[in-house]
Order: C-alpha cells, then structure tokens, then sequence
C-alpha cells in the first residue's frame, strides 16, 4: 500500500510491483472492496476465469481508446493519470475529466457500444484491462461488483455536473484541489502534498474557465497562504480553509 508520504504520481519500483498475492487485491484496485465483501478473495476470481489484462506502460500522449471505437473492455488505471475528452466539429476540445489510480474509464461506452469520448495518458499510466462481457457475468453472481458498477457510474454522472453550476473561479479551483486531494488519499498517496500531471489550460478547460484565469487564482492562493506552488508541485499548507471555499461545490 502507498505511504501516506508519497507524492503523487511519484511511484517507486515497490509501489508498482504491488500486485498483492494470492489472498490481496493490490493497492490500486477499483474492484477489491466490492469483491471481498463478497467474501471473493483474488485466488477465488482466478477460479472464475476473470481475465484482467495489464496495459502498459502508454507514454503521455497515447490514446487508451479514441471516440467512435467499438466497446468491449473497461480499464482501471493502475497509475499515472488519463484524460478524457470529447472534439466538437469546430475542433475544439472539450476536457471530461481526469482519472487517478483506482479509477475506472470506460463506463460510459456501455449504452451504445462505442466510446463516446478519447482517452488519453497525460503521464506514464498502467492499466487492468477488464473484458465487459466477462466482468457483466462475475456480476451476476456477486451482486456487490454490480452495485459497485451502478456505484461508478453514478459518481461519472455526479462528477460531470460540479463545475455547471454558477461557482466563482476561487470556489470551482478549490474544488478541483479538495477533489483531488481526497482521492489521491482515498488510494493511499499523500492529500496535502501532489503533482498536477495534467496542463494549466487542460485545469481551465475541464473547470470552464479561462487559462489565465487558473494562473491567476492559484497564483491568490499562494500569496493568501493556502497552498505552495512549484511548476506542477502543489503543498496544501491550510486544508481547513480550503475546503470552506470548496464546500459552495461539492457541498458535503
């Protein structure tokens, strides 16, 4: 399991070799909790015949899949971070969202069969590739992966709508870093201290703002104490304040 000192998405040869064992699940896997309350240990799904294949590593740049391809797996990133992303037929690009270790893409291809956005590595990613056919019918028998399943794609759905509220630029950027914050926590990796892996102008993008915009706030943020920046390296130095300013967001 990652330290809680270790800086995302700076994983060391120890944390990338952690596929678990027979009986554990490794550090980074979005369907352990679902399984073993279930009582499913990895020897149990072994068993089973549920393949899950390793990608990887894709170097920043390369597509996991591409809007318009024919669905037949779902993939769990296993570290680094991916993009997704739709192209408007003006040619301009659209930023989806951002995807840590323990997080699934691919959910929202079922419907239609086809992908309907790009996805893409913004940083050296490995993945668990999961066949859907395969992972539809382990869920008919565990019914907790597909309350996991229902569980993932309703957080997608909860997720996209954050940033179309009518936020103020500090709140909608508070937001994002208490976001991602949490999550990296949630899979071990430090909450206060993390690199952003992904561009200042894919931040405004994804947020709705405007490039300079972003610059501008994390730049208020430093000088008001909240956080200490370095190129892409983010130290949140006053959390309690910066989650009262994320809280017109995410409101919990």
């Amino acid at each position: 399991m990652n330290s809680p000192g270790v800086v995302f998405p700076r994983t060391g040869p120890a944390v990338m070799a952690d596929d678990g064992d027979a009986l554990t699940f490794c550090s980074t896997c979005a369907f352990s909790q679902a399984c073993m309350s279930e009582g499913m240990d990895k020897a149990a799904l072994m068993d089973l015949h549920v393949l899950v294949e390793h990608v990887g590593p894709l170097h920043p740049g390369e597509h996991v899949f591409r809007e318009g391809d024919a669905f037949g797996a779902i993939a769990a990133v296993r570290a680094g971070t991916v993009k997704t992303y739709q192209v408007d037929r003006n040619g301009h690009e659209q930023v989806l969202g951002f995807h840590l270790p323990g997080e699934v893409i691919g959910l929202n291809a079922i419907h239609d069969d086809r992908y309907p956005c790009n996805a893409v590595a913004l940083d050296t990613v490995m993945l668990c590739r999961f066949s859907f056919p395969k992972i539809a019918l382990l869920a008919q028998r565990l019914p907790n992966l597909q309350q996991h399943l229902f569980r993932l794609m309703s957080r997608d759905i909860g997720v996209a709508s954050l940033f179309a509220r009518d936020n103020t630029a500090d709140e909608r950027m508070a937001a994002f870093l208490i976001g991602l914050s949490r999550r990296l926590a949630a899979r071990g990796f430090s909450p206060r201290r993390f690199q952003l892996t992904m561009s200042r102008t894919d931040i405004a993008n994804y947020l709705r703002l405007a490039p300079e915009t972003v610059s501008r706030v994390l730049r208020r943020f430093e000088t008001d104490g909240l956080l200490h920046i370095k190129l892409r390296d983010v130290e949140v130095l006053d959390m309690e304040r910066l989650e009262a300013l994320a809280l017109a967001v995410l409101r919990d």
